[in-house]
């Protein structure tokens, strides 16, 4: 079904494999149209859905050959039709998203791992906001999400600087969740989208949705959206079992809906 990318469900795991290595998995706009799709279609059918790239780079950012020269792209356009509809496919999926950062991450491949909802990195890992080095701002998302991830100061250097940041630069600073050995890398984010897949789907979804409305909401405000949520998640089987296995102590087996 898909070209740019490989996609694999298994045991409610959806993982989407970046598959252009032999340009450090450069987006073009077929890989963003396929994301997309890729994204859509792995919200119905799975349970948690995680992106990694092959071979030895997570994403280079857009590729600046796609459709002739660099200088021929039309800026604007392309991340008004083609960025707009991927980031937002991720960052509005129901079920938990996990950027399994396995490499290089540079311009909007950065910021395509800072919009999942949780990234793990290699430690060989590096990201790179790379866009004043062509003389451009970060895009993506990039300027949304550093500076609330990382603290004004931290997103401005990196911004500005370009400088590569480590994997455990960015797990210390909260730019990201954690960085993992590279030994234990991909057992470890297979191990984390496992334990995602057997969990609450429901709460998961309104974890989510409450703690992206906290940033526009005041405290008031905050409160009542977690009443009413708190209130959408009592009437879910998976409450009931979470409840039940505790008194039994036992592991809960979540089902979802």
């Amino acid at each position: 079904m898909y070209d740019a990318l490989e996609y694999e469900l298994n045991d409610g795991v959806a993982t989407l494999t970046l598959n252009r290595p032999k340009v450090k998995n450069a987006l073009n706009g077929q890989m963003r149209a396929e994301i997309t799709h890729a994204v859509k279609k792995a919200s119905t059918e799975a349970r948690v859905v995680v992106l990694t790239g092959a071979g030895d780079a997570f994403c280079s950012g857009q590729d600046l050959g796609d459709g002739g020269s660099a200088a021929q792209l039309d800026l604007e356009r392309t991340l008004r039709d083609e960025y707009v509809p991927m980031l937002r496919a991720i960052i509005e999926c129901p079920v938990p998203t996990i950027a399994a950062v396995n490499g290089a991450a540079a311009g909007a491949g950065a910021n395509l791992a800072l919009v999942a909802d949780v990234v793990i990195a290699s430690q060989k890992a590096v990201f790179v906001q790379a866009f004043t080095r062509i003389g451009l701002i970060p895009d993506a998302g990039g300027t949304y999400y550093l500076p609330r991830q990382m603290g004004m100061a931290k997103a401005m250097g990196a911004a500005l600087f370009g400088d590569s940041i480590s994997a455990q630069q960015a797990s210390d600073w909260g730019m990201i969740w954690e960085a993992v050995p590279d030994v234990e890398f991909d057992a470890h984010w297979r191990g984390r989208a496992a334990h995602l897949a057997k969990g609450p789907t429901v709460a998961y979804e309104h974890v989510k949705s409450a703690l992206r409305a906290s940033f526009g909401n005041d405290l008031e405000t905050q409160l009542g959206l977690e009443a009413s949520l708190q209130g959408a998640c009592g009437e879910t089987r998976d409450f009931k079992e979470g409840v039940l296995s505790f008194l039994e102590k036992r592991p809960a087996k979540f089902e979802g809906r």
